[in-house]
């Protein structure tokens, strides 16, 4: 019987050092491809904020908790097994489908850029509010993040996907560990700071009205900053949106612009091949526009 016990807690005692080695292997391997996915993270972070912007402050959080949520089913229950099938039996069709996610983005990229440039009846304060205040609208708005989101999550799963690949010793199992940790780790990451941006000026407001100076003078500072703020990040967002869906189609071609006038790397080389990609991107999205407008418009008839 001793012998038996003894030979049981070894078996235990190993069993539990090889779970220990997973788990620091997947952190591992989930750090490396979370920080090589940081500028969809990051364009992700820039994105979200204007499907929240204009409703009632009551209304800000949930709206990002049914988004967030939208975004972990996204990477858990679609992107995630779709990934490892894909790379598993088809490789080959990842990055053509990683393509038309990006011709959606330019596409909706460039829907913005065109509605902003185009003339269109100013609504009243009224009509405004109650656009802003109808549950339909706020559906449309979460369903649009979700879709969006779904795009830049599904790039940002690829990238952790072929990080984790480069390992020298990996496992299905450890590849579908380690894209459920990113996951979990980039949507708290991202929604949280989207949480954090869009209730400012209500930190700022609470600020504004304690009794120490310095205080009241950066509360009165972020309120007044919110507004520029969201508004520059609406721009970057839509930017976002034409320089990743750009990249996402000219890199799948295994062409890299910045190459073409001779950087191939450091801080230009990536400015110009981000704006390179933008130009593409707003290029494409705005004939995808065309083409999607003349379809509407011939069944509407």
């Amino acid at each position: 019987m001793p012998s038996g016990l003894a030979a049981l807690l070894d078996d235990i005692a190993t069993i539990t050092k090889v779970a220990a080695a997973s788990v620091d292997d997947v952190a591992a391997a989930a750090g490396k491809a979370s920080s090589k996915a940081a500028g969809v993270v990051i364009d992700d972070t820039a994105v979200t904020p204007q499907y929240v912007t204009g409703f009632t402050p009551d209304r800000e959080l949930p709206i990002i908790w049914r988004i967030a949520k939208g975004s972990l089913f996204n990477k858990i229950v679609i992107i995630l097994p779709v990934a490892l099938l894909l790379s598993l039996f088809l490789p080959w069709a990842i990055t053509p489908l990683l393509m038309l996610g990006g011709a959606y983005l330019c596409f909706e990229g460039a829907e913005k850029v065109i509605e902003k440039l185009s003339p269109h009846e100013e609504e009243t304060l009224a009509e405004e509010v109650a656009e802003m205040t109808s549950a339909e609208h706020e559906q449309v708005m979460v369903k649009g993040a979700v879709r969006t989101d779904f795009i830049l999550s599904a790039e940002i799963m690829a990238i952790a996907l072929n990080e984790v690949k480069q390992l020298a010793e990996t496992s299905v199992w450890l590849e579908a560990a380690t894209l459920a940790v990113v996951a979990v780790a980039i949507t708290i990451a991202v929604y949280g700071v989207v949480g954090l941006i869009v209730k400012m000026d209500d930190i700022g407001l609470h600020m504004a009205k304690r009794e120490n100076g310095g205080s009241q003078a950066i509360g009165r500072a972020m309120v007044r900053g919110m507004p520029k703020l969201l508004a520059a990040l609406s721009t970057i967002g839509t930017a976002a949106m034409l320089w990743v869906g750009g990249q996402i189609i000219i890199h799948g071609f295994g062409i890299h612009p910045a190459e073409y006038v001779g950087l191939h790397e450091g801080a230009l080389a990536w400015f110009v091949d981000a704006a390179l990609c933008g130009v593409f991107g707003l290029a494409l999205g705005a004939i995808i526009v065309w083409v999607h407008h003349k379809v509407a418009g011939a069944k509407g008839h």
